[in-house]
């Protein structure tokens, strides 16, 4: 499997162990980066990292930094991202197996390597379990990328699912 493998230089050296622990288990890592420890910011290499699993270059993405928050926020404002910042196995498999996530986040500062891969080796083993429920969700998730011109600033996005929520339709 492609794996795309991007941080910001708080946790480079964890990136690289994360990337030598995937090339054991005969993955193929393209590392877009940061190579060092010199100041960088961590917005180039979660949308450097998310454009390879969008265009394809990628099978999925891992982002790491101090918490794996900002780098994660950054990743998902690529359309067709579905990211999930990730701290422990069960979430990892929650994220691939119902959302069908294909790109996680992860803080190299706050959550031990052993975790970090153990959350990985997780996340790219689990299968998306393709139920009409499941792509339900996924539907909505991508349909806001589609609509980011429409929700920013229109108070009423949600309104026809609120409804719906309120009549007892709502159930996924």
């Amino acid at each position: 499997m492609k794996i795309a493998l991007g941080c910001d230089h708080i946790v480079t050296d964890t990136k690289m162990q994360v990337s030598d622990h995937l090339k054991s288990k005969g993955h193929q890592v393209i590392d877009v980066g940061t190579y060092d420890m010199t100041r960088t910011h961590y917005p180039i290499f979660g949308k450097k990292a998310a454009e390879k699993v969008v265009n394809g270059e990628a099978d999925l993405g891992v982002v790491l930094c101090g918490t794996g928050v900002g780098i994660s926020v950054s990743a998902c404002k690529v359309p067709g991202i579905r990211g999930a910042l990730v701290r422990d196995i069960t979430t990892a498999k929650y994220a691939k197996e119902q959302l069908n996530a294909n790109l996680i986040g992860v803080g190299g500062r706050i959550t031990g390597l052993h975790v970090i891969q153990a959350v990985i080796d997780t996340f790219i083993e689990t299968k998306y379990k393709e139920t009409p429920e499941n792509q339900a969700l996924i539907k909505k998730l991508s349909d806001l990328d589609h609509a980011a011109e429409n929700q920013t600033g229109n108070e009423h996005f949600f309104d026809d699912l609120l409804a719906k929520w309120e009549r007892g339709e709502y159930h996924d």
